[in-house]
């Protein structure tokens, strides 16, 4: 099953760190984030659960539920998680889901059909596909992916910022610019006329271009 932007998101039920989830079910009415490990005991994957147990204040201000996947066992992830407070002097404070045989993996076309059934005699290097991120919807459908190599930590401040934008536009007809943080002046799309723009962003907007109408960002 191919994933791609405005692809529903395919739901699963599974064992985590925090008890047996639905997986739409445990979103409800909020955001979510998937973000997926090759294997536990993993030295870069060990940095990026610290580094998102440190940012899981800020998600929760946006209303966007955080959960990580990594193909080993729950037991396995209870103990790599002590390792990660020690190591990172962050505590994992999101469940972690457990994929033993490979399904969420699957479903979520990270590791081919053909990868087997269990995490048992798997690599990380076997599994090196399975370090993405997933931003998803209270619709249910992704709003953006990211897929990392193994020796390249994820940059979960971007994640973030990805998230602000993916909210951002949800709610008002605009899209952001190149390095846009939350805050900055926004585009307007070429599909809003300027006489509904007009409507729609009545401080008015810079045309450098006429397909280029910067404005403020919505404050609401």
């Amino acid at each position: 099953m191919s994933l791609r932007i405005n692809s529903d998101c395919p739901n699963f039920v599974t064992d985590t760190t925090e008890g047996k989830i639905d997986f739409h079910d445990w979103i409800g009415d909020d955001w979510a984030i998937l973000f997926s490990h090759p294997k536990n005991f993993t030295p870069v994957c060990t940095t990026e659960l610290g580094y998102v147990a440190k940012l899981k204040p800020e998600f929760d201000k946006r209303s966007c539920k955080v959960i990580g996947l990594s193909v080993d066992s729950v037991d396995d992830h209870k103990s790599w998680s002590a390792d990660i407070e020690q190591t990172q002097g962050y505590a994992v404070n999101y469940p972690l889901i457990g994929d033993t045989k490979l399904k969420v993996a699957k479903l979520y076309d990270m590791l081919p059909e053909g990868a087997g059934d269990t995490c048992e005699g798997r690599t990380a290097a076997d599994n090196a596909t399975v370090r993405s991120v997933f931003i998803i919807g209270p619709d249910k459908k992704i709003k953006a992916t990211l897929t990392y190599p193994m020796t390249t930590g994820r940059n979960f401040d971007e994640v973030l910022r990805l998230l602000d934008s993916c909210q951002l536009t949800s709610k008002h007809t605009v899209a952001t610019p190149a390095n846009w943080q939350n805050g900055d002046d926004v585009i307007i799309p070429p599909a809003v006329s300027d006489e509904a723009a007009k409507e729609k962003f009545p401080d008015g907007w810079k045309s450098p271009k006429p397909y280029l109408r910067i404005t403020k960002q919505p404050s609401n």
